[in-house]
């Protein structure tokens, strides 16, 4: 009986986090129609990854960092300095 609980409870953990970030995965790559909508959301826009340079200088916010979001709202990245809509 202990056994088949330790089972249960285990596959219910894994199934459980398998679908928490299947979830988060599919939130993270929205695919926004504008820098405005972008903003909306986060302000200082979203870079590929931590170790990326804004080409402009100076910002006013610090980016989000993600690489799923970011390859879906690459077209909105228009110096191409993998920041997209940066503020």
């Amino acid at each position: 009986m202990k056994k088949l609980c330790v089972i249960f409870l285990s596959a219910g953990l894994v199934f459980g986090f398998s679908f928490v970030s299947a979830n988060s995965a599919d939130a993270a790559a929205k695919k926004f129609k504008n820098c405005t909508e972008l903003n909306n959301s986060y302000k200082g826009g979203v870079a590929r990854s931590s170790s990326v340079k804004n080409k402009g200088g100076k910002t006013k916010y610090k980016p989000y960092v993600s690489q799923a979001l970011y390859d879906a709202n690459s077209s909105l990245d228009r110096d191409k300095d993998f920041i997209a809509c940066e503020k």
